[in-house]
């Protein structure tokens, strides 16, 4: 091991993804390959009193393989349901041998935007109807966002840093961002990094709706999530979760492992401008990108692919757009860029890990995914969105951007691995 932080390399080598497009990667890329779209009329309780009625649910998953007992499972929440599952299929599709590991030097980041909301109603209601003697005592532990990271280092006997980051929609980034300086600064050798969300709730519905901020595309739930199009009118509330496995190069190489790309840079900043606005021309994207850019040591002409935030707001597109131009110049417009959005809709505190995951195949596979619903783009988002179609082409290197209420703003580059 190296003795200067800057000289460990750190990869990606297992992905595991629960989400509106399916359950396991392999499922999610088929689909997210094909132009499906994950969003429907809302399931999971009668929408017909709220101004959108329509989300990206996770119609079906069985996590209790992924606990240790049936009991354990029913006590966790949705979120954490999601968040255990995606980090059990990302063990799996890592081949790591927990029996043969060091677990001291094994962490876990996974976080959450918002946490456990499904039990915060359904206590909330007990509460309401039948008194305070009738509340769980489970009600905190499965409603803090910190428990899919901690149950996930219980289950697995994880020793090493644990750590559930909370930065809206930017959540999972900054989880895989500050997973990777771990490792980077020696603190662990492997580490379970992503998010989980699950708000696709009355309260949580209900909250977005009043914040105008959601699609009322109502009666066509396929074309409710337009990134970058003039008739975008919002995003499409989406939930599920991403975890991928982050580990030091040496480590995977003497194991053996299959190695999906290099996590090469990390960008964190705040746009310290509004609660929920970007700043203007996207101000504070463009520094966060330029400094992922150079913790990667990469010039702006080596990006081959951005998987942009994208989340078909009006204001938001644009912002983006104009960061993207601010970064890359005359470059901007020679580089695909492209949403994942229109198919799995927003999952906010999940959203970055799914990406991230695509990000991960796109390197591995040549092919970049599309912007479904891409129809008639606004002439103020003016790049190359790739639209309706998914594009093979030669990806060395990319950008994954993820911005949140609140201003924080993070970017991951990662590159095919070389030497």
């Amino acid at each position: 091991m190296t003795d200067h932080w800057t000289d460990r390399r750190v990869v990606i080598t297992g992905l595991g993804v629960v989400s509106p497009l399916g359950v396991g990667m392999d499922a999610v890329w088929q689909n997210l390959l094909a132009g499906q779209c994950g969003v429907d009329r809302i399931s999971l309780f009668d929408p017909e009193r709220f101004d959108t009625q329509i989300a990206a649910e996770v119609k079906a998953f069985n996590a209790v393989p992924a606990f240790p007992s049936p009991k354990d499972e029913r006590r966790s929440d949705r979120f954490t349901k999601f968040g255990i599952l995606a980090g059990h299929q990302a063990l799996q599709d890592s081949g790591l041998d927990l029996s043969r590991a060091d677990r001291d030097e094994i962490g876990v980041f996974i976080g959450s935007g918002i946490g456990g909301l499904h039990t915060t109603e359904e206590q909330h209601k007990i509460l309401l109807e039948r008194g305070p003697g009738r509340l769980s005592p489970f009600m905190i532990p499965m409603l803090i966002l910190n428990m899919a990271s901690g149950l996930f280092s219980m289950f697995y006997k994880l020793r090493g840093p644990n750590v559930a980051t909370c930065s809206a929609c930017a959540t999972a980034s900054h989880a895989i961002g500050e997973a990777w300086r771990t490792i980077k600064m020696g603190d662990a050798k492997v580490m379970f990094a992503g998010g989980t969300e699950a708000t696709i709730t009355p309260l949580g519905i209900g909250g977005f709706c009043a914040m105008k901020a959601m699609s009322t595309r109502n009666a066509e739930p396929k074309r409710a999530s337009r990134p970058f199009d003039t008739d975008r009118d919002g995003f499409v509330m989406g939930e599920g979760a991403g975890v991928v496995v982050l580990e030091e190069l040496d480590h995977a190489k003497a194991r053996g492992a299959r190695i999906y790309c290099e996590i090469a840079g990390y960008g964190n900043t705040a746009d310290a401008h509004h609660m929920t606005a970007p700043s203007p021309g996207g101000e504070g994207a463009a520094r966060c990108m330029r400094m992922a850019l150079r913790s990667a040591g990469l010039n702006p002409e080596q990006i081959s692919y951005i998987n942009a935030h994208g989340t078909a707001t009006p204001h938001g597109d644009i912002c983006e757009t104009e960061a993207i131009k601010t970064v890359f110049g005359n470059y901007a417009r020679r580089l695909p860029v492209s949403s994942t959005k229109g198919a799995t809709g927003h999952m906010l505190g999940a959203a970055g890990a799914v990406e991230m995951a695509i990000c991960a195949k796109a390197i591995q596979t040549g092919v970049v995914p599309p912007t479904i619903n891409l129809d008639n783009p606004d002439p103020q988002c003016d790049l190359d969105y790739v639209p309706h179609t998914a594009r093979e082409m030669k990806v060395e290197a990319i950008v994954n951007n993820s911005f949140g209420f609140g201003g924080h703003n993070a970017s991951i580059v990662a590159r095919k691995l070389v030497g």
